[in-house]
């Protein structure tokens, strides 16, 4: 007689037509993620019909693995501690893990060695990584992709084809512009989350242009500056704005911690917000409904990106294979006092 053939999340997704992601968002009810009535409704219908349980034995490791996942930061340890969305980050992606059994280890990179978390694997610490914010001039990465090692990136590579989750971020930014425009403003600078090496920099980069370019608006260089993920580089950013003699009626940032610096800036410089400059960010960290004003900013999934990044990195080190190179979330526009 032949084995019972066990019913698995890949059986669910295709039933239902969508992804095996989308199928562990819904049947562990990940908060955050953007995912209509109808889709969650045909899902556990289709896991109902299947009669699926996700199976506690099938989770179990196999033995030599360290049963930890490594979550690597392309940030300097003060980048990492001014991060206000790490936190739920790492729930997402520390829960997606610990129903495996699995732990995960936090390593963000030296400024003096940008690439170091290349030992943390060689050693054996770790049994794949969720690598976020990559760099396209990091060599490590594609070799480490190349060798066969579990790679799932919090971010995107452009032409490469390491997987990655990631928020739809130049969709954003161009909503983000967008509302600035809305709102009647005419001359509408930027200060980046990063420097422009990152790829999540130049993408929201290029939604605000996007945005101008589609509003019939003349790009203006000397309205872009680059933020370095602290709001201490917000505060450099704006100040080299507001010095520059031609001063912007709104700033979009496409950071909320590195908007908190700017806001400060303006502040101390005897302008009002929104009055003379509207200001919308992006990421809507816990904190930025008690910003002064509170911060208009786009709404970015945190949790549900790392339980996501989790979710599949552990379907790699499980050599169980991917139904989709790429998860892209969408962010939403917050609306509040700044703008």
């Amino acid at each position: 007689m032949p084995p019972i053939k066990r019913v698995n999340s890949l059986d669910v997704a295709r039933l239902a037509g969508v992804s095996r992601t989308t199928v562990s968002f819904v049947l562990n009810g990940v908060p955050g993620v953007a995912i209509s009535d109808a889709t969650r409704k045909r899902v556990l219908e289709a896991a109902q019909s299947l009669n699926y349980h996700p199976n506690a034995a099938g989770r179990k490791l196999v033995s030599g693995k360290s049963r930890t996942l490594g979550l690597v930061l392309c940030q300097s340890p003060e980048q990492v501690f001014a991060d206000s969305l790490l936190p739920q980050v790492l729930l997402g992606l520390g829960q997606a893990a610990m129903q495996v059994g699995y732990q995960v280890l936090l390593r963000p990179a030296e400024p003096s060695d940008p690439f170091s978390y290349i030992k943390t694997i060689r050693e054996n610490f770790v049994d794949g990584i969720v690598l976020s914010g990559p760099r396209q001039d990091d060599p490590e990465i594609f070799r480490l992709h190349e060798e066969g090692f579990p790679v799932m990136l919090m971010g995107q590579l452009p032409d490469s084809d390491i997987p990655f989750v990631d928020v739809d971020a130049s969709a954003g930014a161009e909503t983000a512009t967008h509302h600035l425009l809305d709102q009647g403003c005419k001359r509408i600078a930027m200060i980046t989350n990063a420097p422009l090496s990152y790829t999540s920099a130049r993408q929201r980069r290029d939604g605000y242009l996007s945005a101008l370019k589609s509003a019939g608006i003349a790009y203006d260089e000397s309205l872009l500056r680059e933020g370095n993920y602290t709001p201490e580089s917000g505060y450099q950013a704006m100040m080299g704005l507001l010095s520059n003699g031609s001063r912007s009626d709104a700033v979009f940032i496409a950071s909320d911690v590195v908007a908190k610096g700017a806001m400060l800036a303006i502040k101390r410089s005897g302008l009002r917000i929104p009055q003379d400059i509207a200001i919308v960010g992006f990421d809507d960290i816990p904190l930025a409904e008690y910003f002064d004003p509170p911060l208009t900013t786009m709404h970015l999934p945190a949790y549900g990106l790392g339980w996501a990044a989790g979710d599949r990195l552990i379907r790699l080190v499980r050599n169980e294979g991917l139904d989709e190179m790429g998860v892209l979330m969408q962010s939403n526009l917050i609306v509040r006092e700044s703008s």
